[in-house]
């Protein structure tokens, strides 16, 4: 008899486009999670959380690759006897399943219905370097009413939300555009609805932030070499067609007033193009009745995201401060939010246009800026660890614990081997934990435990060498065990210690923890 062939073992790897995240970066989204929910639901927007998983045809226009259902999206399709089930796929945003939302229960939702959805899509795209196909987005949008205000409510609370995650003003800008301006740039160019070279002109003028004003007129025109070399061909327009698409990206003068002068000689009689510009100016007011300043949202007609997609005004919230690449070199971080009008979203289902204004944020390209700017905590503070001296005493080591957490405060008792002290004391190092509690027989007998403050251990560890003076410091406190939640939260509350300019060791607000003299 041929013996059984042993089955190889699983390779334990992430799944490539894919990553795992940990207890620091896991808490540090869900903190980030909660503010951007407070100011949503601050503005009067309400939580909803729809399916992870769409059906294709409820996807439609808005998939990535209308001709090929199962790219650019994870999808699949479901089994019947006829091989001939729905096609399914993970959703790849917020917005499109807003639409099949909106259209199944419009006669059950307010009319505007103003929603925010924050959680996780999948997009089954190339992965790259800090491109993951799953991530993290955060919405807010408002559907039924083609009112300005919904449109410059959005800015505002864009504004609003980058200032509360910690990205203070100066470090951001809102910019707004209009798609309708656009389109009134390309009636004065002479290009028609149905004329194909309206998409190239599109494109190219979603280039204009890498090759700049030359770079665009040479693409509409004759072409131009690129940075390696090679030739791009033009959109093969003449250079009196390609003078209204450069007044409009460079309309943008000292002031509004100037700008929108700017594009009223941009898009010449075209009737759409004066109503886009009607629009920004009517964002302008009401986004100067609200107090928000140039310095936080700004008309800007070089914004061009996704003018394929909108039908409106658009908006891009974009970090100013610079970083360095990975080759050490400097530039802007650059956009970490985008949104606008899109007054098509639900006619698919519905046959009637409904406007409908969102914004979507990406809350990974939100939390590496904080990491960026130091923001964020390098390192979050664990649980207390109650240790176990005596085995046959976990009752009593968890009687502590439940004490602790019925204070509010975070602990835990060691459920390793107990036999070596030290390896619980370097478990709690490695769980960043800020007190150990200890309790032996001894400690039992006398009706006190000992409270341990690693974080003053840990900076007298790493300068100096007598730990014959950190065992009598008073980091490490003898309290009677009736005493010990509100020493344990007295120790809390000093916060992460640190060396102050003359080398003592001092708590968060500059108190005297441990003269320098013990660190010598």
């Amino acid at each position: 008899m041929a013996k059984a062939k042993k089955q190889p073992r699983p390779k334990a790897v992430t799944p490539k486009g894919f990553r795992d995240y940990f207890g620091e970066e896991v808490t540090q989204r869900s903190h980030m999670l909660g503010q951007i929910a407070d100011v949503y639901h601050h503005y009067g927007f309400d939580a909803l959380e729809s399916s992870a998983v769409e059906t294709v045809e409820a996807l439609g226009k808005f998939l990535p690759d209308v001709d090929r259902p199962n790219e650019g999206v994870f999808a699949w399709q479901e089994a019947d006897e006829n091989d001939k089930g729905d096609w399914m796929a993970l959703r790849y945003d917020l917005t499109a399943p807003l639409a099949r939302v909106y259209a199944q229960h419009r006669n059950d939702l307010p009319s505007p219905y103003r929603r925010y959805a924050m959680g996780p899509v999948w997009r089954n795209e190339k992965p790259g370097p800090g491109r993951y196909r799953q991530f993290y987005q955060c919405d807010a949008d408002t559907v039924g009413t083609a009112s300005m205000a919904a449109d410059a409510e959005i800015c505002m609370m864009l504004s609003d939300t980058l200032e509360r995650v910690g990205i203070p003003r100066g470090d951001y800008l809102v910019r707004v555009n209009n798609r309708k301006v656009l389109n009134g740039v390309l009636e004065a160019m002479g290009l028609a609805e149905d004329d194909p070279k309206r998409d190239d002109v599109l494109r190219t003028i979603d280039k204009f932030d890498k090759v700049g004003e030359a770079g665009v007129r040479e693409l509409l025109t004759k072409g131009r070499l690129d940075a390696s070399g090679a030739f791009i061909d033009g959109v093969g327009l003449g250079d009196a067609q390609a003078d209204p698409v450069i007044a409009f990206l460079t309309s943008k003068a000292a002031d509004v007033a100037g700008t929108m002068a700017n594009l009223h000689n941009a898009v010449g009689d075209s009737k759409v193009g004066v109503e886009g510009i009607n629009e920004l100016e009517q964002i302008g007011e009401l986004l100067a009745a609200g107090g928000y300043g140039d310095d936080q949202v700004l008309i800007d007609p070089s914004i061009v995201r996704g003018l394929g997609y909108y039908t409106g005004p658009v908006f891009e919230a974009e970090l100013t401060f610079e970083i360095l690449d990975e080759k050490g070199r400097k530039r802007q971080f650059g956009s970490v939010s985008g949104g606008g009008r899109y007054d098509g979203l639900v006619k698919r289902f519905t046959g009637q246009e409904v406007p409908a204004v969102g914004v979507s944020i990406g809350v990974d390209r939100l939390l590496a800026a904080l990491r960026e700017k130091g923001r964020l905590a390098a390192t979050p503070t664990g649980p207390v660890v109650v240790t176990v001296m005596d085995r046959a005493r976990m009752a009593d080591y968890q009687a502590m614990v439940a004490e602790l957490r019925n204070a509010g405060i975070r602990a835990e008792v060691y459920l390793g081997n107990p036999k070596n002290f030290g390896n619980q004391l370097k478990y709690a190092d490695k769980r960043n934990s800020p007190i150990a509690v200890i309790e032996g027989g001894e400690e039992k007998e006398r009706g006190v435990v000992q409270i341990k403050d690693l974080r003053v251990g840990t900076l007298v560890s790493q300068s100096s060498s007598d730990n014959q003076k950190w065992a009598e410091n008073l980091q490490q406190k003898t309290v009677d065990r009736s005493s010990l939640v509100s020493s344990v939260s007295e120790m809390l509350k000093r916060g992460s210690p640190r060396l102050d300019a003359e080398g003592n060791i001092v708590d968060a607000s500059g108190s005297l923890l441990l003269p320098k003299e013990y660190l010598l």
